[in-house]
């Protein structure tokens, strides 16, 4: 699968793979020692450069947040030598100033979830401990925040997410008590993968898309399901514009600090890794085997 050309991974919603900018459109069926990711991927080249993409919650939208494979989904991008991953997820605003149909590119998250233990490659006989004060690679984000303004987009450049379990929205209480921590926005599945891509050394940032006021806004509705996707629709197009835009600006090398995260996380001594630990973690181990 991997024939050595870096590549960018993007993970979001099934409609962002049909870009009239997308060519040479291929599908990438793939399992992995984690079990198989959300769905096929679909790889194409945009600016010449190759892309894959991957539906988070499945074509259709049919897995909840705490039902997503995040292993199995990074694993199979790193498998197809991706090395930058851009996410497109939606998102509550916490605060007044990011309204509906806005974007905020977070720089920091905030761990509520409860499946923590999935949130990482490692274990099994390897252990790493990565680096994860700047969780948000700074370079991608920079690209997407230049992006956006040059189309004219409302774009925030920094912020905190903070990563609910799901599936329901928070109460009122939570989504007070989100505010009052002075957090950002609110979401249900970034923080995993941001966390799996710096273990497998692969450079992420979000292009977080705002649909609602979560529920904390009391003059508005609160938030539901309809009022979710009906912004998300609208989104889409917005996130699509900021992709073809960005892509090209992606350096083709893969240089950056999260490209060597490993190099300061892994514990164990080389000589006491276990084979078959070493044969699941090829795909991240292979420099240093």
């Amino acid at each position: 699968m991997n024939d050595g050309t870096p590549a960018i991974g993007i993970i979001g919603g099934s409609g962002l793979y049909k870009m009239e900018a997308v060519r040479d459109a291929t599908e990438h069926q793939l399992d992995t020692p984690f079990g198989p990711p959300s769905d096929v991927l679909m790889g194409g080249k945009i600016s010449g450069r190759q892309v894959y993409f991957l539906p988070r919650h499945g074509r259709g939208h049919r897995l909840l947040p705490h039902e997503l494979n995040y292993r199995a989904n990074i694993y199979a991008l790193r498998s197809l030598n991706v090395r930058w991953i851009i996410c497109v997820t939606a998102v509550g605003s916490l605060q007044e100033k990011y309204a509906p149909r806005d974007i905020l590119l977070p720089s920091q998250f905030y761990d509520r979830t409860s499946q923590r233990r999935d949130h990482t490659f490692f274990g099994e006989g390897i252990a790493a401990h990565i680096s994860f004060a700047e969780p948000i690679s700074t370079n991608l984000r920079e690209i997407l925040a230049e992006s956006a303004r040059s189309l004219g987009i409302t774009v925030h450049d920094g912020g905190t997410y903070v990563n609910m379990d799901g599936p329901a929205f928070s109460t009122r209480a939570e989504s007070e008590l989100n505010r009052k921590h002075g957090f950002d926005v609110i979401g249900m599945t970034n923080l995993p993968e941001a966390k799996l891509a710096r273990e497998a050394e692969i450079a992420l940032a979000t292009i977080a898309m705002i649909t609602d006021y979560d529920c904390w806004k009391e003059e508005e509705e609160p938030v539901s399901a309809q009022t979710v996707f009906g912004h998300l629709t609208a989104n889409a197009e917005t996130a699509k514009k900021v992709l073809i835009e960005a892509i090209p600006q992606v350096p083709t090398e893969p240089h950056w600090p999260e490209h060597s995260a490993l190099d300061s996380a892994l514990t164990t001594a080389r000589e006491l890794w276990p084979e078959t630990t070493v044969q699941r973690l090829r795909p991240i181990l292979e420099r240093f085997i």
